[in-house]
């Protein structure tokens, strides 16, 4: 519960920056946090907050399996670490389903994990994946469809450095 109040605040926080006549263009939001460990997690949330860090995919099996919709532009998202502290709230850009074997370089990139390199990607994401297929009692495959996300940190504002 109190989770839940923190994340409620951190929300509340972020509304009263936006001017008031844009109020009503607030969607609803999701909370999540980034992969399937701690380590990850938090180290993810950081390169979001870094500015590093401006796009993330999912298998679309996952959305499935829990129920939810697939993220859309626009989708607001309250990005939590591991222990559920709120970071930061983000706003899908782009959303894009591709299979695993099309997602390119750029994508890669973008994300902005390890060398940033599409071979980085595809090994570190084929690992991920493979364990989450596992759980859903699928096979990993080249094709299996994954939902490619682009999206802008709202709150807190990211200082750039430079």
């Amino acid at each position: 519960m109190k989770k839940e109040k923190q994340i409620k605040e951190f929300w509340n926080n972020y509304v009263k920056t936006i001017p008031e006549n844009e109020k009503l263009k607030l969607n609803q939001y999701e909370v999540w946090h980034f992969c399937d460990s701690q380590e990850s997690a938090d180290r993810l949330v950081q390169l979001v907050l870094q500015g590093i860090k401006t796009a993330t995919c999912g298998m679309v099996w996952n959305f499935e399996a829990d129920g939810e919709k697939l993220p859309e532009k626009g989708d607001l998202s309250i990005i939590i670490d591991w222990k559920g502290q709120p970071l930061c709230i983000i706003e899908t850009t782009e959303a894009t389903l591709k299979p695993f074997n099309e997602v390119g370089a750029m994508h890669a990139f973008d994300e902005g994990e390890g060398d940033r390199s599409l071979e980085y990607w595809r090994r570190v994401h084929w690992e991920v994946f493979s364990r989450e297929c596992a759980a859903l009692g699928k096979k990993p495959t080249e094709n299996m469809p994954l939902l490619c996300e682009q999206f802008r940190v709202l709150f807190p504002e990211i200082k750039k450095s430079g």
